[in-house]
C-alpha cells in the first residue's frame, strides 16, 4: 500500500466538501417541513444515488474524510458493497452485500453507545 504525505490541503478539501454536505443538509431541515430523520434518509439515499451514478467516486478521491464521513458516504458505502457482493455472489450479493459493509459502523456505534452509557450515566426522563 502506497502512503501519500498529507498536507494541509487535504484538511481544507474535507473541511469544504463535508461543510457544504452538511449545508445542504441544513437548508433542508431550514427550509422544508421534512423532520430530520427523513432527511437523514435523503441523505444515505442521494449517496447511494450519486455512486450508482458514479458522480460520488470522484468526489471520494477529491475530499476523501470530507465525503467518506457524512451519511452521503454511508450510502455511498452501502452501494459499493452490494455491487460488489452482486458481482461476486450474484443475486445473494444484493441482500448480503449491504450488511457486510455496514456491519462494522453499525458494531462501533453499539459498542461505543453502550461504554458511553457505562461511564456517563444517563438519566431517563419522563
Amino acid at each position: 500500500m502506497k502512503c501519500r504525505k498529507e498536507n494541509d490541503m487535504d484538511y481544507i478539501k474535507a473541511f469544504v466538501i463535508g461543510g457544504v454536505i452538511c449545508a445542504l443538509a441544513q437548508i433542508l431541515m431550514d427550509k422544508t417541513k421534512l423532520m430530520p430523520g427523513r432527511i437523514m434518509v435523503i441523505l444515505v439515499c442521494s449517496g447511494v444515488v450519486l455512486g450508482a451514478l458514479g458522480l460520488y467516486e470522484p468526489i471520494l478521491k477529491y475530499a476523501e474524510c470530507g465525503a467518506s464521513v457524512p451519511l452521503t458516504g454511508f450510502g455511498y458505502n452501502l452501494w459499493k458493497g452490494i455491487t460488489e457482493a452482486v458481482d461476486k455472489d450474484g443475486f445473494i450479493g444484493l441482500f448480503r452485500g449491504g450488511f457486510q459493509m455496514a456491519a462494522v459502523g453499525s458494531s462501533a456505534a453499539l459498542i461505543f453507545g453502550y461504554l458511553a452509557s457505562l461511564i456517563f450515566k444517563p438519566k431517563m426522563t419522563k
